[in-house]
């Protein structure tokens, strides 16, 4: 086949892949928007009749003629259903269907695309077929049906896209003009050359060039998609390129001489196109994924800009009223104003320890954010940690004697000193007193162990073993983070804020140690072991 020959496939390669890069591009876009499923449709369809019009002319048989021909009206018929739809819901992503369109308009577009395909429209050819000339043929009177169904459904379309214009403003009214144009040239093109002097007039000789006439429909709304910057820069980049590697491997097309390498190299056309449509939709889902992170980000820097502006309120407001309320019932329970009775005087010692543990909790959640932010300041210095673990111990026995537990400290002997350098406050109140505290709350029954030792390279070991609630799998995922409360631990221990043992690692990985916990399961029990470096004596 000469270049000459083959021309007229060429702009039907060109139309055809520029009609499904750009269908591709917007669909993949967003495959919710009822507009861009439209759109994908019409370009699906408009690519199909491309292709059928350009084969209506390629065979010598009556036959496959006159089916080619009517396939072509076939196709119009959705063409034109489609435009509709789409500029119908353009530009809005959605849209509700009438009972009429539903019960009256489908039901009519169907049964005239249906007619196309009958005698009805097309009843034969008129003289011979010849391969490269389009056939003349004689019309039927379904004709007309055809005609008000798909020139009105064009109409219609181009109506509601100028209502469209007029209520859109800025870069969707420009958009909108541009593509606007397009199709009206497009279908006047088509409509005239296509219909009116090819079937009216019995004058063919335009048809070869449907597929060129459906270029400005392309061309613009590429245009205004770019101009206005519908889509990524990434995107667009892509699909252009897409375009371009299908153009090139089309063109080979027009110096195939044998039927065997036209069909190859139409093959290789079909691979690119499939392929680079593919390679779009990837792209789009990565620009999505891109662009849902940065707005996870700037929400995640809002709701962090949220969390300081409330920890702040909650250090200097609520934590003073706490503090107020912490000296005067002391100053109650100290009898400065006199004696209390027995019922006012367990009243004020319930309320007392109720808002010492209101301080604590919110300390404990300032604590947790200052260690977020890393705002804590250490004061390092070598200090006895058995001492430490001594006070901290002494602290929790009156509450677990009210619990009846068997509460026992082991410290042994045989490897003193335990000097570590380290913040002695920090570790004492947020690590060892709150392990120790925490051993005691969850457990109902039986006995917490506390002991001091060091293990075969030196290192400083604390443990608290208890027989309590002990720790599911499920449980163990979540300790230690901000926040991780066990799934049944607000059960036990109403108090718990969730903080205490993220900020007790916290504080231990900044000494170079580790934190761990052990348990066997539910109701089994749970040990606790802070290992940290001694300092060298």
């Amino acid at each position: 086949m000469g270049a000459l020959t083959n021309l007229d496939l060429f702009i039907v390669g060109v139309v055809v892949a520029a009609t499904l890069v750009l269908g591709a591009s917007v669909y993949f876009s967003d495959r919710q928007s009822i507009s861009n499923k439209m759109f994908l449709g019409f370009s699906l369809v408009t690519a199909s009749w491309g292709v059928i019009n350009y084969l209506s002319y390629q065979f010598s048989n009556p036959t496959l003629t006159i089916w080619l021909l009517r396939g072509i009206l076939f196709f119009a018929v959705f063409q034109s259903l489609f435009l509709y739809e789409f500029f119908s819901a353009f530009p809005s992503k959605t849209r509700t269907f009438s009972s009429r369109h539903k019960f009256l308009l489908l039901p009519l577009v169907g049964v005239a695309a249906l007619l196309t395909l009958t005698p009805y429209v097309f009843i034969g050819i008129i003289g011979t077929v010849e391969p490269g000339q389009v056939a003349v043929v004689q019309k039927g009177p379904g004709l007309i049906i055809f005609a008000i169904i798909a020139i009105g459904l064009v109409s219609r379309a181009l109506y509601m896209l100028l209502q469209a214009f007029r209520d859109s403003r800025g870069s969707a009214r420009r958009a909108i003009a541009i593509i606007f144009s397009g199709t009206a040239i497009t279908f006047v093109l088509i409509i005239t050359f296509n219909f009116v002097i090819a079937t009216i007039f019995t004058n063919p000789r335009f048809v070869p060039l449907g597929a060129l006439f459906v270029f400005p429909f392309v061309a613009f709304t590429s245009y205004a998609i770019l101009r206005e910057h519908l889509f990524n820069i990434k995107v667009a980049t892509t699909a252009s390129l897409v375009f371009l590697l299908s153009v090139a491997s089309f063109g080979e097309i027009i110096f195939s001489d044998t039927l065997p390498l036209v069909l190859f190299r139409t093959s290789v056309f079909v691979l690119v196109l499939v392929f680079g449509i593919n390679l779009i939709r990837g792209v789009l889902r990565e620009v999505e994924q891109r662009e849902k992170i940065e707005k996870l980000a700037k929400e995640l820097e809002e709701t962090n800009h949220r969390q300081e502006t409330l920890i702040h309120f909650i250090g200097h407001e609520v934590k003073s009223f706490l503090t107020k309320d912490v000296g005067a019932l002391s100053v109650l329970a100290e009898g400065d104003f006199g004696a209390l009775s027995t019922t006012g005087e367990s009243f004020v010692e319930d309320a007392l320890a109720q808002a010492r543990e209101g301080v604590r909790s919110v300390t404990s959640i300032l604590q947790a954010a200052n260690l977020k932010r890393g705002t804590v300041a250490y004061h390092r210095a070598p200090f006895d940690l058995m001492t430490v673990v001594k006070t901290s111990f002494a602290a929790a026995q009156g509450a677990a004697k009210e619990k009846g537990l068997v509460f026992t400290l082991s410290i042994d002997q045989r490897v003193e000193p335990y000097t570590i350098t380290g913040d002695a406050d920090q570790l004492r109140e947020h690590v060892f007193r709150n392990l120790i505290e925490n051993a005691i709350a969850y457990t109902l029954k039986g006995s917490v162990a506390v002991a001091l030792g060091k293990n075969d390279a030196g290192a400083i070991v604390f443990a608290v073993k208890d027989t309590g609630v002990g720790i599911t799998d499920e449980d163990k995922r979540r300790l230690f983070t901000e926040g991780g409360h066990g799934k049944d631990s607000l059960k036990v221990n109403a108090h718990s804020t969730g903080y205490g043992l993220y900020i007790a690692k916290q504080i231990v990985d900044a000494h170079g140690g580790t934190v761990r916990a052990e348990s066997e399961g539910a109701g089994k029990g749970s040990t606790f072991v802070v290992t940290l470096p001694s300092s060298r004596v």
